[in-house]
């Protein structure tokens, strides 16, 4: 097992056994975790050597022996040929080691009284002297050893470390993520622990771990990835007593818990891929720059105009939190109110700042950035501006037919409104064997070139005026028929949806009725019993599958900005 090597891990866990925890996040996922692997068989302390043979032993001989895998020295620990488990944890003068020590759930006098005190993936074999060297310290990095065998150190704690302990136990680096998976399994399946010792772990559900503590194990589970050892014991460990460690089944499980995930959903077919690098430096946002500024632009009253704000952080421990402040904080606003590390860490990020303003003129807030790791008081402060106007009164432009048609493509056409507009907004829906398809394109003039067409579908577009966030009316529906001569005779379109900013247009001509609007996890996010045609909607950037009585198949749009 070597720093920083990732291991290709099969994981061999039933089916089903890890449904509850799909689609959880965060508290609700760390509760779920411990419903999927609590139940277990609760083995005899003493007999702990007798399953340890097939869990805890390196899967190749030495000198024609078994050999015991013990994690806190270099010693070699041999099972003679025909010997007894127990025998062999006699004669060599081993351990039975809790990682997380008794004494710190002690009730009473009593530390029997719960299963975690027999729990294989709280018990190791140890060397002896390692173990009466580390005695009951949590784990932590040391600065100045007084107990060195060259795989467990025991000394005082480097600053922010310890949780008030006078030492700390250091394990060798190559089991650094060991150790962190079983932490973070204890503080899962144990949370109701009394934890009258609270050096590491604290009596509540989540999270249950001191912040410095899961700060630190998941920077220790990001340097020392699951190694295979692991992998084969969590088979070995669920065959004794009957349960897994969801921590080495999903090495990112403790990210989406208490690490730079914990603002994202955990969907267990999207587990197996690349695992959150260690942090190698301290926690930075360098753009924006504090105190600078992003002019949203000019809406209409009642309107919303969105404009992006470029995030650029690096080595950030937790989601960096959202906020809005100032006296007209009530007219900005963002869809998120915290981003995960996870995708801030990655490069260039767009925050996307709406403006909805209640009156007219110019408006100011703050947008204000904190948390994520940055050191304590740290926030990025940026100055939001707007100005508003009276709504405009736009008329709806006429739609031409369109012009040079090809099987490739076509050019849609319309006549200018007298009014000044910004753009024009062309909304343009496929009817394809799949379903309806609506994407919304923009142009200055009076016409647009279509590049895309394909010769056997049919096709519709509308056009409609834009100023200032407004849409007018949408014009008449052109039809450009699939050259099969497929088309709508009569001049109406079903169901149909035009893609706008921020959001979508109900293009049908007449009601619709039992509108629904779903996100791409199958999640009901919009709901109206009765749309017209115009009738225009706000959604975040996304994939949406939107459907109604009338409709023959759902219509699928993308929304960006």
């Amino acid at each position: 097992m070597a720093l920083g090597v990732v291991y290709v891990m099969n994981a061999e866990y039933k089916p089903g056994y890890y449904n509850n925890m799909d689609g959880k996040s965060k508290t609700a996922l760390k509760a779920a975790a411990k419903q999927c692997v609590e139940r277990h068989t609760v083995l005899e302390y003493y007999d702990l050597p007798n399953y340890w043979q097939y869990s805890d032993v390196y899967p190749e001989l030495y000198n024609g022996q078994t050999r015991w895998w013990e994690m806190y020295s270099n010693n070699i620990y041999l099972i003679q040929n025909g010997q007894a488990p127990k025998a062999s944890f006699s004669a060599n003068k081993m351990q039975r080691e809790h990682s997380v020590p008794k004494s710190w759930w002690k009730h009473n006098g009593d530390v029997e009284y719960t299963a975690a005190y027999s729990d294989m993936w709280n018990l190791y074999p140890s060397d002896g002297p390692a173990n009466q060297a580390k005695l009951n310290y949590p784990l932590g990095p040391t600065r100045a050893a007084t107990y060195d065998n060259g795989c467990t150190k025991v000394g005082p704690a480097m600053t922010g470390y310890g949780g008030g302990s006078a030492n700390v136990f250091e394990p060798a680096d190559e089991y650094k993520g060991d150790f962190a998976r079983s932490f973070f399994y204890m503080a899962t399946v144990y949370d109701d622990l009394p934890w009258a010792i609270n050096y590491m772990y604290a009596q509540n559900t989540y999270p249950t771990l001191q912040p410095w503590a899961y700060q630190m194990l998941l920077q220790w589970a990001r340097m020392d990835p699951v190694s295979q050892k692991e992998i084969d014991r969590n088979d070995a460990v669920e065959r004794s007593q009957g349960n897994r460690n969801p921590f080495i089944d999903f090495p990112e499980l403790a990210e989406y818990i208490w690490g730079t995930r914990t603002e994202e959903v955990f969907l267990l077919d999207e587990q197996g891929g690349n695992v959150t690098p260690p942090i190698t430096g301290d926690p930075a946002i360098t753009a924006p720059v504090n105190g600078e500024a992003l002019d949203i632009g000019q809406a209409a009253v009642g309107k919303t105009v969105s404009a992006a704000l470029r995030i650029e952080a690096s080595n950030l421990t937790s989601s960096l939190s959202v906020r809005i402040s100032g006296s007209n904080r009530e007219m900005f606003s963002t869809y998120l109110t915290s981003i995960p590390a996870s995708q801030l860490n990655k490069g260039d990020y767009l925050l996307y700042v709406s403006y909805t303003p209640t009156e007219t003129g110019n408006h100011t807030a703050r947008l204000i950035l904190y948390d994520g790791g940055l050191p304590d008081g740290e926030s990025i402060a940026v100055t939001l501006t707007g100005q508003a106007f009276p709504v405009p009164e736009l008329t709806a432009p006429e739609a031409l037919p369109a012009t040079d048609v090809t099987e490739t493509g076509y050019t849609a056409n319309w006549t200018a409104v007298t009014e000044t507009v910004d753009y024009y907004v062309i909304n343009r829906v496929r009817y394809t064997q799949e379903g309806t398809e609506g994407t919304q394109l923009t142009a200055a003039g009076c016409s647009l070139e279509i590049d895309d067409r394909d010769p056997e579908v049919t096709e519709t577009y509308t056009v409609c005026a834009s100023r200032l966030g407004c849409l007018s009316e949408p014009s008449n529906t052109i039809t450009v028929a699939a050259d099969a001569g497929i088309g709508f005779n009569n001049g109406t379109v079903p169901f149909a949806i035009g893609v706008q900013p921020g959001g979508f247009m109900v293009m049908s001509q007449g009601d619709n009725t039992g509108m629904r609007v779903y996100d791409i996890t199958g999640s009901l996010v919009l709901t109206r019993e009765r749309v017209s045609g115009g009738e225009s909607f706000t959604l975040p950037a996304g994939i949406y599958i939107i459907t109604c009585d009338q409709a023959p198949r759902p219509v699928k749009i993308v929304i960006t900005y």
